[in-house]
């Protein structure tokens, strides 16, 4: 395909991601606190059955899948018949993680933690790999990546205040109007959120076209091979282990913001605006981070925007109990900082695909995205995971107020254990080895 997208491909292309980030950000902001303060689950018994299914079935079904839509050969393209089909099963799967019944305990409850939890991955899983593998099909332009991940990001960002700043408004919505209890109105809430991510991929799926066929031959690699080749791309395994940092990073910082707010400094009620405030922060700083790394690069743009988050995020260990409006500056300086956890390493992926095709002279998008959809969300479960483990560990009780122990826990794991991570990152991202000049010279050889 031409290095320039039409704007109109860009924003259909982007829209579904405004479904499926939003369906990723009540699982990570909300899903735990759904599971312990409305279904009323043992935290612990939680963090383990999430992280069961992650070494399990979920330790390698992006890898498959990828592997999968790398060989997929159809009249509708190579990803686009997984969003056709897999768009209602993906409402379905959302209504079922959050419906589950309140009050349960010991195996029944780990079993049905781990089989919702499991289905909506799975369904998920296929659906992001699929659409996020587009991605470097669409244009083999080192800026126009940027540029076309920057559009999808602002759906991204959308999708997140959606489920971010919503959720509980919904829920509340649900109960208030309708009468229904917390648990109920958590499900409606649930359906109501997959129907929306069902229908743009829908609006994607039928309106972004792929290559013809002709233009891209399935992989012919066998699976053990294809895997293992991903491992020899240098560059993709560094950017990985910088992403997987800083994602585990972001997910603690997410998945304890609700508990932050609600126990440390008792801002429970204004939750969906200091959500609110992050995000449209995030959105805002889309483009100039996308200015900032046309100017030094994406890997220093991506160190510099984690260094101005992890500033603001140290300065939240040291607030007193109580509600203070500092929150909000720490929301707002600190959203400048991870708008570069959106643009940058979104972008800097799809780079990585021309090292590979130089090396084995195959077109492998699916397996490498399978590869960086695992990475996210083993890094959201682990984090999930981490944070209901620790509170348990530091005497959590949901629903009343938490002792110094507890909220010394909580303060730990929210504040100072992204910022060191955010820390061992940086150097990673300031020596990554793409650059604009070296990628387009290597396209150049690929295409003559």
């Amino acid at each position: 395909m031409t290095a320039r997208i039409p704007h109109r491909i860009k924003v259909l292309y982007g829209i579904a991601d405004s479904g499926i980030a939003m369906l990723t950000s009540i699982v990570q902001f909300f899903l735990l606190f759904y599971y312990t303060d409305i279904a009323l689950l043992d935290a612990g018994l939680v963090g383990t059955a999430l992280m069961v299914g992650k070494f399990t079935w979920d330790a390698f079904n992006d890898v498959v899948f990828g592997y999968v839509s790398d060989r997929t050969r159809s009249r509708w393209g190579r990803r686009r018949p997984y969003l056709l089909f897999l768009a209602i099963p993906l409402a379905l799967s959302t209504w079922l993680l959050f419906s589950i019944p309140a009050r349960m305990s010991g195996f029944v409850a780990f079993f049905v933690v781990l089989f919702t939890f499991l289905l909506f991955d799975t369904i998920h899983t296929f659906v992001a790999v699929a659409y996020t593998a587009m991605t470097p099909e669409l244009t083999y332009d080192y800026d126009e990546r940027t540029n076309l991940t920057t559009v999808r990001e602002i759906f991204t960002v959308v999708g997140y205040i959606l489920g971010a700043a919503l959720t509980v408004t919904v829920a509340d919505a649900y109960a208030k109007n309708l009468g229904l209890s917390p648990q109920a109105s958590y499900s409606a809430m649930g359906l109501t959120f997959g129907v929306y991510a069902a229908a743009v991929v829908l609006i994607t799926a039928f309106s972004v076209k792929e290559k013809p066929v002709s233009e891209v031959q399935p992989s012919k690699m066998p699976a053990i091979k294809a895997f293992v080749q991903t491992f020899k791309n240098k560059p993709f395994v560094q950017l990985v282990a910088a992403f997987l940092i800083a994602n585990v990073s972001f997910t603690l910082l997410t998945t304890l913001l609700p508990y932050y707010l609600k126990y440390q400094v008792n801002m429970e009620e204004q939750m969906a605006f200091i959500m609110l405030a992050l995000l449209l922060t995030i959105g805002v700083f889309l483009y100039p981070m996308k200015m900032i790394a046309d100017r030094i690069g994406k890997g220093k743009a991506y160190a510099l925007g984690l260094a101005v988050a992890a500033v603001a995020i140290l300065t939240l260990f040291f607030v007193p109990k109580g509600p203070t409006p500092y929150v909000y500056v720490a929301a707002i300086v600190a959203g400048m900082g991870l708008s570069a956890q959106w643009v940058c390493p979104w972008s800097m992926v799809p780079d990585v695909i021309e090292i590979d095709e130089a090396a084995t002279g195959e077109r492998r998008e699916g397996i490498y995205y399978g590869m960086w959809n695992f990475i996210t969300k083993f890094a959201n479960a682990l984090a999930i995971a981490a944070v209901g483990w620790t509170l348990a560990g530091f005497g959590y009780v949901p629903n009343v107020a938490q002792s110094d122990f507890t909220l010394l826990g909580i303060r730990i794991l929210f504040c100072l254990v992204p910022v060191l991570m955010f820390v061992l990152t940086m150097p990673l991202l300031i020596k990554y080895p793409i650059t604009r000049e070296s990628h387009a010279k290597l396209v150049a050889e690929l295409r003559d």
